[in-house]
Order: structure tokens, then C-alpha cells, then sequence
């Protein structure tokens, strides 16, 4: 990549811009000098193209005020160039940098939005989840940064955490979610098929997974299962309830983040999983993530309930 950054390409992308639109320019000039090619009779010439029986193309010049916009164009693309980057690794006379104009337009937002945030940020997270100003203000923030991933009905995917319903990986309270956000998280199913040593025994083992929520399970295949899920109880605990200190998902209940069928959840014992949810501390800052956990928390709780009816 080395041969990429030189500063011969640098020179040579410069000079083939300009030589391209000088090129135009000549182009333009060229045809400028044409005049309309006259027949024996002393009309216009035509192209010999005919359409219809009657209709004949003419072998007409472009028109004067046709070729003048594209001068106008030619004169505005000179200027750009020398007052803006676009040239290599030209400033630009003016020194304009899109990364400037971007900072400062998030300081200009700062100004103006920042109190509003910091406002909200001295307050509980279950009362901002409550304000229903702060509520419009996290719905945008989701759409706009998790969207992307957990759907604009915040449903998820495969692969992709429901944040509407009460399962979750790591503990569905207001503080931790808002760690989640601010944080990250990177969840490793190691892979198992080499620990448990034959596909049968990944069978086995599948079967007993599904025995536990009650689901579709041979219940042979469950019993030898039982005796080798011991490798998998350091994660989610002897009974498969799980262990939300390290995102190890419960596999008593009916909730699968890659699908509940006993070839799913051997193909997640042969190969593991590897989910990571990136970190926004840095990039929202932590008063539009306290926000933004607000909102994320009512999607699953009612906002409005006394705080006994609270379960999250």
C-alpha cells in the first residue's frame, strides 16, 4: 500500500484533474470554431439520418448559449479547486477541512443542546424514562445509533438482542444497561466440540439445552447430555440459568438469540459465538447515554408503574 501514498501519485492525480478539465475546455473551443456544413442547395446539412420518412437530423453546431454554461462549468471547477481540498494533498486557499466544518458544528450543537443533556443527567434514569420530552430525544438517539443493528422497533436480528422483551444478557436494569451503552460488551461462546470429543456427544449435550426450556428434546439423548453439560456449567451455571456478570445467556427459558433448534445450538457448540456491541462512551459522551438508556429501559417496563410493579 506503500506505492499508493506516494507523493507520485499524489502529482499524478493532480495533473490528470487538470489536464482533464483543460482538456474540455480545448474540446469546447474546437467546437466553438464549427459552423453548420451547408448542402448544394445552401440549407443545412443533415447527418443522413432519417426518421419516419421526413424526419432528418441536421448536422448543426451546439448552441452558442450551450457551450458558454459549459465554459461557466470549467471556470467553477478551476475556482473550486484552488480555494478547496481536491487537488491531492492541496489545502485548499481557504484551508477548509470537512473533520472542521464537523467539529464545529458539534460544538455549535454543544452549546446549544449540551445544558439540556446535562440537565437530564443529573436526574434518575427511571425519571427520564418518564419525561416524555427526554423520551422523544432517546427514541431519535436509538434510530439514529442502534437502529442499525437492533431494528428501528428495537426487535433485533439473529445474532442481535430483542430489547423489548425481559431476557437479557447482562442485566436489564437501568444501570446496566446504561454500562452496557457506555461500555460495550463482547460476548465468546468458546467452541465445545473439541471438550465434549464426538458429534454424538454434541447431539447428546444439544438435546439436554433443549430439554431445559421444555423444548422438542430426545429424552435418551438428554440424559447422556446431562452427564457432559458439566463443561458448559462454569458459564451458565449447573441448573443453565446463566450468569449475567459475564453475558452467559439463560437456557432455561424459550429465548434464543440464534435459534432454538438442536441444530442451531450444535452449530453454536461446535463453533462458538463471538457477539460485541462497541462502546459509545467516547462518542455520545455519558449525558446522551443516560438518555439513550432510559429509552432502552422502556421498552421493556412501564415507566409510569409504581416502583413495587418495577421488575427491571
Amino acid at each position: 500500500m506503500a506505492d499508493f501514498t506516494s507523493s507520485f501519485w499524489d502529482g499524478f492525480i493532480t495533473l490528470l484533474t487538470i489536464l482533464g478539465i483543460l482538456a474540455c475546455g480545448l474540446l469546447l473551443w474546437s467546437q466553438s470554431k464549427h459552423k453548420a456544413p451547408l448542402d448544394a442547395s445552401g440549407a443545412t446539412a443533415t447527418t443522413g439520418h432519417v426518421w419516419d420518412e421526413d424526419l432528418r437530423e441536421l448536422n448543426s453546431p451546439m448552441p452558442r448559449w450551450w457551450m458558454w454554461l459549459f465554459y461557466i462549468t470549467i471556470v467553477f471547477a478551476l475556482t473550486y479547486l484552488y480555494l478547496y481540498p481536491g487537488l491531492g494533498t492541496y489545502p485548499g486557499k481557504l484551508g477548509w477541512q470537512s473533520s472542521g466544518q464537523y467539529d464545529a458544528e458539534l460544538q455549535k450543537a454543544q452549546l446549544e443542546y449540551g445544558p439540556l443533556f446535562d440537565q437530564f443527567l443529573q436526574q434518575d434514569l427511571k425519571a427520564v424514562a418518564n419525561n416524555p420530552h427526554a423520551h422523544v430525544i432517546g427514541e431519535r438517539l436509538f434510530l439514529t445509533y442502534c437502529a442499525q443493528c437492533h431494528g428501528s422497533d428495537a426487535r433485533g436480528n439473529k445474532g442481535i438482542p430483542n430489547l423489548t422483551d425481559n431476557d437479557w444478557l447482562y442485566g436489564g436494569t437501568p444501570e446496566a444497561i446504561k454500562a452496557s451503552i457506555l461500555h460495550g460488551r463482547n460476548g465468546v461462546m468458546p467452541p465445545m466440540a473439541a471438550v465434549l470429543g464426538s458429534d454424538a456427544e454434541v447431539l447428546n449435550v444439544a438435546h439436554y439445552v433443549l430439554s431445559l426450556s421444555g423444548g422438542s428434546a430426545d429424552p435418551i439423548k438428554a440424559v447422556f447430555g446431562k452427564a457432559k453439560f458439566g463443561a458448559c456449567a462454569a458459564c451458565h451455571g449447573a441448573n443453565g440459568s446463566g450468569n449475567q456478570m459475564i453475558g452467559a445467556p439463560n437456557l432455561t427459558d424459550k429465548v434464543w438469540l440464534y435459534g432454538g433448534s438442536a441444530e442451531t445450538i450444535m452449530e453454536t457448540i461446535r463453533k462458538g459465538r463471538n457477539n460485541v456491541m462497541p462502546p459509545f462512551q467516547e462518542f455520545l459522551g455519558e449525558a446522551k447515554v443516560h438518555v439513550l438508556a432510559a429509552y432502552v429501559w422502556s421498552l421493556s417496563n412501564d415507566p409510569h408503574a409504581p416502583p413495587e410493579n418495577i421488575n427491571k
